[in-house]
């Protein structure tokens, strides 16, 4: 299974999200890529959408290979197998992650301002991505929002590694997973388009959601 964009992945999903018994549905998108993603999802559950700021912790020499991540509200994942396979003690990993918090923080402002999250106590939460790779963003996500009394948390993607999704599916309470290739090498080659999203996007397309939402309710 292919992807042409993101808006069409998300329309795949949202189709696949519409057939469960979700309560009180309020979608968490992790940004960026996971907004348009996320975008259609919320229309067709007609549910508010707002992002949940993630960040990996990437390796020393290899920013781009994560080791662990963190999450607004304090959570962090490291991962055990990868810092012993490295040689990272805890102490550097925590160092390598207080280094992340400042873009973190500055991502928070930059989307949300001084808008805080949803309040999703009692309330079924939909955390989105565009896919998974390792799962570190997503699990420290569904890590954060726990701590927020949701009454479920799912996971939903497009695509994921079977590594990843064995990994969600031991902290979610449900997996929605359109795409499981045995072969997994990244996110980006199951898409036809896969361009950057920049911040911009990001606002825009919640602050239409949010728009929308305001519409209907009128």
């Amino acid at each position: 299974m292919r992807f042409r964009d993101r808006r069409e992945a998300g329309r795949r999903l949202s189709r696949e999200l519409a057939g469960r018994a979700l309560r009180r549905p309020v979608i968490l998108a992790l940004p960026r890529g996971g907004v348009p993603v996320a975008y259609p999802i919320a229309q067709e559950l007609a549910a508010p959408l707002d992002v949940l700021v993630a960040r990996k912790v990437g390796a020393p020499a290899q920013r781009e290979f994560a080791i662990g991540a963190i999450a607004e509200g304090g959570a962090v994942i490291a991962d055990a197998a990868a810092l012993a396979a490295l040689g990272i003690t805890r102490g550097r990993f925590d160092r390598l992650a207080a280094r992340e918090r400042p873009e973190l923080e500055r991502r928070i402002r930059e989307y949300r301002g001084a808008r805080a999250l949803p309040d999703v106590h009692d309330r079924d939460v939909v955390v989105v991505d565009d896919g998974l790779a390792t799962g570190l963003t997503a699990e420290v996500a569904v890590r954060a929002v726990r701590h927020r009394g949701p009454r479920r948390v799912v996971v939903a993607v497009p695509v994921c590694a079977p590594s990843s999704a064995a990994r969600l599916a031991a902290v979610a309470d449900e997996l929605v997973c359109l795409c499981l290739p045995a072969e997994f090498a990244a996110v980006g080659e199951w898409y036809d388009d896969f361009g950057q999203i920049g911040d911009d996007e990001v606002t825009r397309l919640v602050a239409a959601a949010r728009e929308e939402r305001r519409a209907r309710r009128n």
